[in-house]
């Protein structure tokens, strides 16, 4: 036996010996060093869908803090795709380019670069959060937010106040499912190593699924079928110009929360009809039609929306990915081990934590060195652990 694949061996079994949060994950071409990924936070701070330094340190960060994946935010297929005025955009090969040093930092630290294509249809031309994230109003218009025309399904607004958005005719909706494809292309060409469609949160794709907000009586509305046609179109043209060996994901809102509503049991359908089209992972959110997409009618607790990656993973074969408050290592770890999913998606933690990665492992008792750290850090930490066990301090 070589040498080589002696040290193979070794490696493999070592990493086999790992907590499964920490055990490396292959999804056709794409290998990522861990199964923490960043989902899409939307940061709002882009000028006309052009990132810039902000977004820099922001992915940066997650990238140096040892996560295995992060997903840049969602990112418009075309202007009036945007949920603000500071959303990020891809709806041109201007904007593809912009997103290179995103890729950059993320891989130079050793962090698989994703992307969130998306469209917010009703939901868009809103304010930035810190402004209300309602309809826009006199006092955006005289900082320069100017609104614009939304479209969706059916002319319901997503809530009262917001823009009545105009419905979709077929052209119109072929020209979307256009859009994704050529973004999906600017998303390849630009470096990204994985790609999300956004079909969650009440933004265009969830509000034709949803029967609450679709009530279009053509192919694209009406029965189960008609209104998941849009979905399907659209994650065929992306896979149309997004490489078969990366992979692809989709996020859902896995339940309205409504009984009337999107359900479970749509959800797992659509799963089986994606599986088929090319998507490798079901990232499983929920809520958000209504309103704020951070607003919904689950009752909320640890891992409340675990349940949902659970059931569509289990119903379908498909690998899925849970979200939404799973706070630290340990809970991370037992939703693996439990086989309820195969990516843990962390937001808001990480966002208070950029190296929420890290901390993990040393909650799991596997890098009691620090030598997951950046060594700019790892050096340092592990000299201030042996100063505390000098002392005798226990933290």
């Amino acid at each position: 036996m070589s040498d080589a694949v002696s040290e193979a061996d070794t490696t493999a079994g070592q990493q086999a010996d790992l907590p499964l949060l920490f055990q490396p994950i292959t999804i056709k071409s794409v290998t990522a060093r861990n199964r923490i990924v960043v989902p899409p936070l939307c940061q709002y701070s882009a000028e006309d869908g052009i990132p810039n330094d902000w977004h820099l340190v922001h992915y940066g960060s997650y990238a140096r803090g040892g996560v295995g994946t992060i997903f840049v935010e969602a990112s418009g297929v075309e202007p009036r795709g945007r949920i603000t005025h500071g959303c990020l955009g891809i709806w041109s090969d201007e904007h593809g380019e912009a997103m290179k040093p995103l890729v950059n930092i993320m891989k130079r630290h050793g962090a698989v670069p994703g992307i969130q294509i998306a469209h917010a249809g009703r939901k868009a031309s809103t304010q930035r959060p810190w402004n209300g994230l309602s309809a826009m109003n006199e006092d955006d218009i005289a900082r320069g937010d100017i609104p614009w025309e939304v479209v969706g399904p059916s002319a319901i607004p997503a809530d009262e106040g917001w823009l009545l958005p105009r419905q979709l005719d077929e052209d119109e909706i072929a020209q979307i499912v256009k859009a994704f494809g050529q973004a999906a292309r600017r998303s390849h060409e630009a470096g990204f190593e994985a790609l999300e469609i956004h079909g969650a949160h009440g933004y265009l794709i969830q509000s034709f699924l949803s029967p609450l907000s679709n009530k279009r009586n053509d192919g694209y509305g009406g029965d189960l079928a008609g209104r998941m046609r849009l979905a399907l179109e659209v994650t065929r043209e992306v896979r149309r110009h997004w490489p078969d060996d990366k992979p692809l994901f989709f996020r859902i809102s896995s339940v309205d929360g409504s009984e009337d509503g999107w359900q479970l049991a749509d959800s797992i359908a659509l799963a089986r009809e994606l599986k088929a089209l090319g998507v490798d992972c079901i990232d499983c959110s929920s809520g958000g039609n209504a309103a704020s997409a951070t607003v919904n009618l689950i009752p909320r607790g640890l891992g409340f929306q675990v349940p949902y990656a659970a059931a569509v993973k289990a119903e379908t074969g498909i690998m899925s990915m849970a979200v939404g408050l799973i706070l630290d290592g340990p809970q991370a770890e037992a939703i693996l081990q439990a086989g309820d999913a195969d990516l843990i998606a962390v937001g808001r933690e990480i966002m208070y934590n950029p190296f929420w990665a890290v901390q993990a492992a040393q909650d799991l008792g596997i890098d009691p060195s620090f030598d997951m750290w950046p060594a700019q850090y790892g050096w340092w930490l592990d000299k201030r652990e042996r100063t505390f066990q000098r002392m005798g301090h226990k933290r």
